[in-house]
């Protein structure tokens, strides 16, 4: 059986994001698959993919904010700014013992809110056609301008001493475009240390939860008489959970079949609105424009 749906997956470490669309249209024998937000390797977590007709909601969930657990390393820097990284430089012993929580905490403090962040060398965001991972390989000095993204969340959970490091677990909670290995890389800086990434697990994608994700190897290794479609989350639910639902009439129903304009008619003003038939059907999105609804995208 084939269909559309998303598809909340607990990405292993270890594997790059394309490797899980790879292996999950593999698994569902389709070639339309799509992901809203990457992981890194090294990341775990929450990864929400798009199946078929689905693949037209990723790019207004991959714009919600996350979270994540994480934990800082104090005291080396790295050139990736994690620890697959070469590393950089190692600060003085003497000066990671110096450090205590409350400096910690105080730096962590300057890293939250609304800040100018500028993205880890090796992410993926594209230069001249060409991704900035893919330039630092190369050889090239990459220098990526400063961004502004938003913080709401930055808070130690426990931490642990070594010798010459310091590692802080830490839950963030950030605006899409934030990078968590910069955030370390930046503390480590504010501090006069260093710091890097040492583990990272995505916990959260807009309302979606690692309590809703089906582990990547449970979903490759399912029984053979277990449909992999019925791990998918229904278009219908999907856009139930993501946006404001309005459910038309049948005769403003059959307009948006259409692709017709219909009377806005909403006291909200939500930019992204699902509509919805009276039969519970999943017909567009859409948001206002003058008086009336411009379908982003039409389902039916």
């Amino acid at each position: 059986m084939s269909g559309s749906g998303l598809l909340v997956l607990d990405k292993p470490g270890g594997s790059t994001s394309h490797d899980i669309v790879r292996g999950t249209r593999r698994v569902l024998k389709t070639r339309k698959v799509g992901h809203a937000g990457t992981l890194d390797p090294m990341a775990t977590g929450v990864l929400v993919l798009g199946i078929g007709r689905a693949t037209r909601l990723l790019g207004h969930i991959s714009g919600a904010d996350k979270s994540y657990t994480a934990t800082i390393r104090l005291g080396q820097s790295t050139v990736t700014d994690d620890a697959e990284g070469e590393q950089l430089a190692a600060a003085p012993s003497a000066d990671v013992e110096a450090l205590d929580l409350s400096t910690v905490l105080d730096g962590m403090s300057l890293l939250t809110g609304r800040i100018e962040q500028v993205p880890s060398s090796v992410s993926a965001i594209k230069i001249d056609g060409q991704r900035a991972y893919a330039r630092v390989r190369a050889g090239d000095d990459v220098q990526l301008s400063a961004r502004t993204v938003t913080v709401d969340a930055f808070e130690a959970l426990g931490h642990r001493r070594g010798p010459g490091w310091l590692d802080v677990d830490v839950d963030v909670t950030c605006s899409s475009g934030t990078y968590v290995r910069a955030l370390a890389r930046d503390l480590g800086a504010e501090l006069g240390v260093g710091g890097h990434l040492t583990a990272l697990r995505r916990t959260r994608v807009g309302p979606w939860l690692l309590a809703d994700a089906i582990g990547f190897d449970d979903f490759t290794s399912l029984p053979d008489d277990t449909d992999p479609y019925s791990c998918l989350v229904t278009l219908e639910e999907a856009a139930a959970r993501v946006f404001p639902c309005w459910v038309v009439d049948d005769g403003d129903a059959d307009f948006v079949r259409h692709g017709r304009r219909i009377d806005w008619g909403l006291a909200h003003t939500a930019p992204v609105v699902a509509i919805f038939d009276g039969s519970g059907a999943f017909l567009a999105l859409a948001e206002q424009q003058g008086p009336t609804a411009s379908y982003l995208a039409v389902f039916v």
